[in-house]
């Protein structure tokens, strides 16, 4: 204490009296700070962790595993002698799925013209490694999903972007660059359903004219639709599947549990013509080691036939569709502008100086552009603290 000082830090005469120290200052100062918003991780595209400990999703999953441990002397083979190889996946789960589908799309779905998979990623690997090759050509949106880079890469393949609009990829500039790079184009690659990160929703007009030029030019499409059931209001978009011609098929539609139920299960699903499906079966690890979701896959059955999945899918929608609405509210509160999605996980937002969630720089083909831009999951942290990260971005 200071000599003459009635309380820590200040002096009780003179023209001191009524000052702060330096230590008090600093003080206050912390003060200060420690009450001022935190950044929050935007970064993970992970679903919170409230949405996998629910009573209701417990019990529904725990009957769907008994179930199909009841049967394992079924699902732990290579195959049957009826049905041969599961190299599709198990008949009964592709059955179970199609059956799902077809009241979630509300359109025809044939377990014929599905193949499970090890979640998206799989679906989208493989579809890389039988349509691509050295030297060929795949085209994304820019800003797009940016580690289907790498796997577009790992085939050899090289990278073109074109941009993003509102309604879905500027098939203007796809049109252009099948022009002027003729017969190299092997693969566009699109995240037609809430995109990520946009949020955007590819139109039906689009979708057309992006499947006649894949019959034109002769490339196949990858649809990347990981969030095509994951709705918070009615968006009436079928799966690209659904504009693609039997008889010169040219898309591949993949799908995922990952998003739904938990990227821990890891099944998912192409949903593609008989011609497509078949490459993809033959591929050399499918060839030797058979489907890798045969057994996890048929777990799932009961959950999909008993209503458990449809019921938890409404919870989910229901759940992520309010914290979307909440960020959204929030980031124009703070003088952002937003899209507001009507599904999928993330929300795409142009920053005013500070940054936080996963820079968009890496979303572009050389990482040349949307360096002040965010992508921000909504979906991972929460409504607290979804609320004190976007406050912390207030200028």
């Amino acid at each position: 204490l200071a000599q003459g000082s009635s309380h820590f830090g200040t002096s009780s005469t003179g023209s001191e009296a009524g000052t702060r120290s330096p230590l008090q200052a600093s003080i206050a100062a912390y003060r200060v700070l420690s009450m001022a918003p935190a950044a929050q991780d935007f970064i993970k595209g992970w679903p919170h962790p409230e949405l996998l400990q629910t009573e209701e999703l417990k019990t529904a999953l725990l009957k769907s595993f008994q179930k199909g441990l009841d049967k394992s002397h079924q699902y732990l083979n290579y195959g049957d002698k009826d049905n041969g190889a599961y190299m599709l996946g198990h008949p009964d789960f592709r059955k179970a799925l199609a059956s799902f589908l077809q009241r979630q799309y509300n359109l025809p779905v044939e377990a014929k013209n599905l193949m499970s998979t090890v979640g998206a990623s799989m679906g989208i690997d493989m579809a890389c490694r039988v349509h691509g090759k050295p030297g060929d050509i795949a085209i994304v949106e820019e800003p797009t999903y940016y580690l289907s880079f790498t796997m577009i890469k790992d085939r050899g393949m090289s990278l073109l972007g074109v941009p993003m609009q509102e309604d879905g990829m500027d098939i203007d500039a796809v049109e252009k660059l099948l022009e002027k790079h003729a017969g190299k184009v092997k693969m566009v690659y699109t995240v037609p359903v809430h995109h990520n990160p946009t949020g955007y929703t590819m139109s039906d007009a689009k979708r057309e004219r992006l499947v006649a030029l894949a019959r034109k030019h002769n490339f196949v499409i990858c649809a990347d639709e990981a969030y095509q059931l994951l709705n918070f209001e009615p968006v009436n978009v079928k799966p690209m599947f659904y504009y693609d011609d039997p008889a010169d098929p040219k898309v591949l539609s993949v799908g995922t549990f990952s998003k739904l139920i938990g990227p821990g299960v890891k099944v998912g699903w192409v949903q593609a013509h008989e011609a497509l499906l078949k490459p993809l079966a033959g591929l050399g690890w499918v060839d030797s080691g058979n489907n890798p979701v045969i057994f996890s896959s048929c777990n799932l059955i009961d959950f999909l036939e008993s209503g458990g999945m449809a019921t938890h899918l409404e919870h989910v929608s229901k759940d992520l569709g309010a914290r979307c609405a909440l960020i959204c509210k929030k980031l124009r509160e703070v003088g952002l502008e937003v899209y507001q999605p009507k599904g999928g996980y993330f929300v795409w937002v142009k920053s005013k100086g500070k940054m936080t969630g996963r820079s968009g720089e890496c979303m572009s083909v050389n990482k040349d552009q949307f360096h002040d831009w965010m992508r921000l999951c909504f979906c991972w942290l929460t409504e607290a603290q979804l609320v004190e990260g976007i406050e912390y971005l207030r200028q």
